[in-house]
């Protein structure tokens, strides 16, 4: 499996648990902890300039399915 194959296999990943749970991976969980990991990586090279050009359209489409189930603080 090439880096690019592993790569479109982690973004699905991530797309599909938001999906599915409607909300971003947390850091306190730990079967979450790397998807949020990779996210937060990933997130860095992109505001770098440094992610792939192929793979900044698909990041896009995650930043905009993260951004609709951003955590809004309830105890205000």
């Amino acid at each position: 499996m090439t880096q690019d194959e592993r790569w479109v296999v982690k973004w699905r990943e991530v797309m599909d648990f938001m999906t599915v749970n409607k909300r971003r991976p947390s850091k306190f969980v730990d079967e979450e902890r790397g998807m949020r990991n990779w996210w937060k990586h990933q997130q860095k090279l992109f505001n770098a300039g440094e992610l792939k050009e192929e793979r900044v359209e698909m990041f896009n489409q995650l930043l905009e399915l993260g951004e609709r189930y951003k955590h809004i603080n309830q105890w205000m």
